[in-house]
């Protein structure tokens, strides 16, 4: 009985070490099922949905107000002979889009519903020489972010029949030609005859044309307020406001939010900083800025000013003092192309800590002769000082005035382009530059859709009677302009009104394009 016993034990202990290694063993086999299980399973659904929507199953809400809900942005119509329509149109069909039919797909057409009801109600006025390569995308991104109106003062490649023809095609959008009736009609203007302004008369270049925008900042104040708009900003054909701060990416909800208290709202601005010299379109090319001294802590932007400025005569290259929105009110004036100011009160002003007007400061290299070839002024350190503000202008006009072609182009990679990488890499880091890629992907999807393609196809096909009605801002005659249209004759009584105040107050003198602080400032504080 014993050895029974004995031999009994070895036997019990295998059937529970058999047991065991099988029920492991079980689990095991369990475990992996279900990681397989759960794997497989959104795998499933997600292919399952992707045939749903491919066979037409479900709408996708991007494509629901798409022309063609199963044509991609940017793509041409089926059967079409492509080749054939881009060599029939016209070459700017080609740089601006690549489609003819208007497929952006987050509006039903181009026109943007001009007629929207959302508030507040913003415009945008700009004095511009530029072509439609560059105006055609300033204007519908600024729509895309909520700009209402724009009133375009133009002259040179923006007058010609090509560029303005399809301007004014464009809702929203009024045109105003530089005639000899408009300038005999700013010279009778207030700020004409004010000392304020006088200090830049009868200057040639950039002091021209900073009078120039200040007086069509003054007519335009009058025409948005008959368009009933609630805050006008004035912007150069080369800078795009960047609305960040607020819940969406839109200048309309950040204005929204401004107290009502504030007559006036400073955006910084950021300067391009182009890393080739080679750059065609800057808007969807360049997504590198350097921040304003405003947006950077004091001992961050003196402790790399050296190191920012590579050799220039300031951290900017051109100006530093922003640009502004003002609140459409009685007695508002402008105060220089950077400010808003009213004959009444001193502004209640706020500047704004996230969102900023994006330069982009020379960013081709052509800029340089373009510049040049609109400046009749001598190519000497004297005679420059007359019509340029800022150093930078006036160095970069002498060398385009004076150099080689050869030595251009390397005095423009030493000044401008960013070529050295562990520097730009350390000031990245530092926060002193920036990368900032909405405005790029938003014009690029305008332009893949064939937006601006679409927009010249409509004014080519569009006959010029018909242009002229489709828009109230039309002038009547090429080169005059209709003071019923532009809010001369019309609004006389409504300009006086905003405008016409006793004369004895006195005013400082107009704010010009400042450069940013330098070492300098910061030993005076100290």
């Amino acid at each position: 009985m014993a050895g029974l016993h004995s031999s009994s034990r070895p036997s019990s202990s295998s059937s529970l070490s058999s047991s065991s290694s099988s029920s492991s063993s079980s689990q095991q086999v369990f475990t992996s099922r279900l990681l397989l299980l759960l794997t497989l399973l959104p795998l499933t659904l997600a292919f399952f949905a992707f045939v749903l929507q491919w066979r037409g199953g479900l709408t996708d809400p991007v494509t629901r107000w798409s022309p063609d809900p199963f044509q991609f942005p940017g793509m041409d119509n089926p059967g079409s002979n492509v080749g054939s329509d881009r060599r029939s149109g016209s070459d700017c069909v080609d740089l601006l889009g690549r489609s003819k039919s208007p497929a952006f797909p987050y509006f039903k057409d181009w026109k943007f519903d001009v007629e929207s009801d959302l508030n507040p109600k913003i415009c945008i006025i700009s004095s511009t020489s530029a072509g439609l390569e560059q105006t055609l995308p300033w204007i519908f991104y600024h729509k895309v972010i909520g700009v209402s109106a724009f009133f375009l003062f133009v002259e040179g490649k923006a007058a010609s029949p090509n560029v303005s023809k399809v301007l004014e095609l464009i809702p929203g959008v009024k045109v105003i030609y530089r005639t000899k009736e408009l300038e005999e009609q700013q010279a009778k203007s207030r700020i004409w005859n004010e000392t304020w302004l006088a200090s830049f008369f009868y200057k040639p270049c950039n002091y021209e044309l900073f009078v120039k925008q200040s007086l069509n900042m003054e007519m335009s104040i009058v025409m948005a307020r008959d368009a009933g708009m609630d805050w006008i900003i004035h912007l150069d054909t080369d800078e795009l406001i960047h609305p960040v701060g607020a819940r969406e990416y839109s200048l309309r909800q950040l204005l929204a939010g401004v107290p009502g208290n504030v007559d006036m709202v400073v955006f910084p601005n950021y300067e391009s900083s182009v890393e080739r010299d080679d750059v065609k379109e800057p808007f969807t090319e360049v997504s590198m800025f350097k921040k304003n001294y405003d947006h950077l802590p004091k001992d961050v932007y003196f402790g790399n000013y050296k190191e920012s400025t590579r050799g220039n005569p300031n951290y900017f290259l051109t100006y530093g003092n922003g640009k502004s929105a003002a609140r459409i009110q009685d007695h508002l004036r402008p105060n220089g192309a950077h400010r808003w100011h009213n004959y009444m009160k001193t502004p209640n002003e706020i500047k704004l800590d996230e969102a900023a007007v994006l330069h982009y400061t020379y960013p081709k290299f052509s800029d340089l002769t373009s510049r040049r070839d609109r400046c009749g002024c001598k190519p000497t350190k004297e005679d420059v000082k007359r019509c340029f503000m800022l150093e930078f202008d006036r160095a970069a006009f002498i060398i385009a005035s004076t150099a080689t072609e050869e030595e251009m182009l390397r005095w423009y990679r030493e000044h401008v382009v960013w070529t050295d990488k562990e520097l730009k890499l350390k000031l990245l880091r530092r926060g002193i530059l920036t990368r900032i890629y909405a405005p790029m992907v938003i014009i690029q999807g305008l332009r893949d859709s064939g937006l601006f393609g679409s927009v010249i196809q409509s004014a080519q096909t569009t006959p010029s009677k018909d242009v002229k009605s489709s828009n109230t801002s039309r002038v009547d005659k090429p080169g005059m302009i209709s003071s019923r249209k532009i809010g001369v004759k019309e609004t006389t009584a409504t300009a006086r009104r905003i405008l016409e105040i006793p004369n004895e107050t006195s005013y400082n003198s107009a704010i010009p394009p400042l450069s940013p602080p330098i070492l300098d400032d910061l030993y005076i504080e100290i």
